[in-house]
């Protein structure tokens, strides 16, 4: 069974030569994007279909494609609301203290103290950051912002994340 990792998800055409809005949830995108790149796109209840890019460029908050074989609005305003994926044998190996979304949603956020915060359900990339979103058995979510002042250890083998709860970050 294949193993499938998303890599944006396509709002809307751009254009009338075959152009789609993306909004990605990749780190990668020029690598993701970059011209001759499979991707798959998946849709709701269909078979995922390969697709290979002919052209990426940034416009605004988005990122826009062009498939090869796909250069007519028509051909890809059926692909709107679907979502991209790669496969986990075209994931890279990431430098130390790097790490995949999905390897650090699950993990468990613990404090120096050894208290459990709750879970990772979501990470948010505003800016200069990402933004952990964890999930407390009870309350309301708390936000954990992905710098080396605050996280000090991520184990994703046993799922566990240490943080400094600094002055103001768990009220």
């Amino acid at each position: 069974m294949m193993e499938w990792f998303d890599v944006g998800k396509i709002v809307n055409t751009h254009g009338i030569k075959g152009e789609v809005r993306v909004i990605s949830s990749t780190d990668f995108p020029e690598e993701r994007y970059q011209k001759g790149s499979k991707l798959h796109l998946f849709q709701n209840g269909k078979d995922p279909v390969q697709l290979t890019v002919s052209s990426y460029r940034r416009h605004k908050n988005f990122d826009l494609l062009t498939f090869v074989g796909y250069d007519n609005v028509n051909l890809v305003e059926p692909f709107r609301e679907a979502l991209l994926k790669v496969s986990a044998d075209q994931l890279n190996e990431l430098d130390e203290d790097e790490f995949y979304y999905h390897e650090v949603i699950g993990c468990e956020v613990f404090t120096e103290e050894d208290v459990r915060l709750g879970k990772i359900t979501e990470i948010l990339s505003p800016g200069a950051n990402d933004v952990w979103v964890v999930k407390p058995d009870n309350g309301k979510d708390i936000l954990i912002p992905y710098i080396e002042s605050v996280v000090k250890e991520v184990n994703i083998a046993d799922k566990k994340i240490l943080i400094h709860a600094m002055e103001g970050l768990l009220e």
